[in-house]
């Protein structure tokens, strides 16, 4: 279970979050869109690619241990994690949307040297683990900066959650991926919340947001709740 309870951030006299709480259990999708740096004719004409405001990706990389907030407490299973790195490294997987891939290094030295194990538990995770159910074993060996957008993705989030983390935070998980690629990484997240997991993403795509089961706008700092049920039109009414 992830508590967030008062996360607040600032950079210079710029406030980027003002008191962000939620609460997210097992197979649950929370999923955060708009605010800053989203505009209206970018909703209503997806999917186009538009920077989000530093807002949700402050957000994302703090519930990653990534960076460290102002104010407030991040709780997993009742376990508070600011300020204790190793708690985030046990119980968090973050995916940012650039990956950080070596170009140079074919795929499987890229997953050796991002991988939380050693190297028997790597083979096994390519047999019958995350790498295999991602189908890493297709473009192993396969330098990183020949590799396709979703080849890539894959790499990144299996590398991710090699920690076998219980929550899997994404940013923009989908952008600028053709649309094959974009089904097969919904189809894993759907497998990974199906098993317990549960998952945090940031998105302009409403085939996206159709996973979330709690959907939030950011706006000025703060995560307002929509329904999941509202269209992409309505959903725009809010920003």
């Amino acid at each position: 279970m992830l508590e967030v309870k008062g996360i607040s951030k600032h950079y210079k006299n710029k406030q980027i979050l003002n008191g962000i709480s939620f609460a997210a259990g097992p197979g649950q999708c929370v999923g955060i869109a708009g605010g800053n740096g989203w505009g209206k004719t970018a909703l209503l004409s997806l999917p186009v690619s538009k920077t989000f405001g530093c807002g949700k990706t402050t957000l994302l990389s703090i519930l990653a241990g990534v960076n460290r907030p102002d104010r407030g407490s991040i709780c997993f299973d009742g376990v508070e994690a600011v300020g204790n790195r190793k708690v985030f490294e046990r119980n968090a997987a973050y995916v940012p949307q650039e990956n950080p891939l070596i170009p140079e290094l074919t795929a499987r030295d890229n997953y050796r040297l991002w991988f939380k194990g050693d190297k028997a538990e790597l083979e096994r995770d390519l047999e019958e683990g995350v790498g295999k159910f991602l189908g890493l074993t297709e473009f192993l060996g396969t330098p990183a900066g020949k590799l396709s957008g979703g080849q890539k993705k894959r790499l990144s989030i299996a590398s991710a959650l090699s920690n076998q983390a219980s929550l899997l935070i994404m940013d923009e998980p989908g952008a600028a991926l053709d649309l094959e690629a974009k089904e097969e990484i919904l189809t894993y997240i759907r497998n990974y919340l199906k098993n317990g997991g549960t998952v945090i993403l940031t998105s302009h795509e409403t085939q996206e947001l159709s996973i979330c089961t709690q959907l939030f706008v950011m706006k000025k700092g703060l995560l307002m709740p929509v329904t999941e049920k509202l269209s992409a039109a309505e959903l725009v009414l809010l920003f």
